[in-house]
């Protein structure tokens, strides 16, 4: 629990009491210790004060876990996000595999966010909409992306000029953990605005 700099008073919850007074801690609700126990007595406000108190904790607990995550796994945060944008934004234009043409089962757990240049090969492209597009898991897993039919549906999706400028990118991109976080914050808040605008 953190302590907090002197500010404007709080009101003492303890029945019969509401007096104003400085709190020394964040979650602090009364304004002494006989306040206290009388809401040690209140089972109502026990209530009231144990989940104030599980908020903070749990608020903690997620800073904290936070602060231990490697770059690895805000990467690998980041592109879940990304990942679920792009499937969300392909089904509801009611696009096809990009690949093979065929339709895409969206019913089921069939369908890959699939980059036409992989993240392995370049994984500066990792993030550019253009460069990623749903694809049925088995042409994205099993024929390695289908990289020759994906380059003919992607000419066809955004042109070739745009596809030959994906091929041309060389430019490195460096990540840090605040981009990460930055860009899972994007991704997931575009998310939340393509099934606002699609209810």
């Amino acid at each position: 629990m953190s302590l907090l700099k002197p500010s404007k008073p709080k009101k003492c919850r303890a029945p019969g009491c509401g007096k104003p007074f400085h709190p020394t801690m964040s979650t602090q609700k009364v304004c002494s210790i006989a306040c206290a126990r009388a809401i040690a007595k209140d089972p109502k406000l026990q209530k009231v004060a144990a989940k104030a108190i599980t908020k903070q904790k749990r608020q903690d607990l997620q800073e904290r876990r936070e602060k231990l995550k490697t770059k690895g796994e805000h990467l690998r945060e980041a592109q879940a996000a990304f990942n679920a944008y792009i499937r969300e934004r392909d089904r509801l234009a009611g696009y096809a595999c990009i690949s093979s043409g065929r339709p895409l089962d969206w019913n089921g757990n069939a369908v890959d966010a699939g980059h036409y240049r992989s993240t392995g090969a370049a994984p500066h492209l990792r993030f550019d909409e253009n460069n990623c597009h749903a694809q049925s898991k088995h042409d994205n897993r099993y024929l390695s992306g289908n990289v020759a039919e994906y380059r003919l549906g992607l000419i066809q999706r955004i042109g070739l000029a745009a596809v030959e400028a994906l091929e041309a990118d060389q430019a490195p991109r460096r990540y840090t953990i605040e981009d990460l976080q930055a860009i899972k914050a994007t991704y997931r808040q575009k998310l939340r605005d393509l099934k606002r605008a699609a209810a």
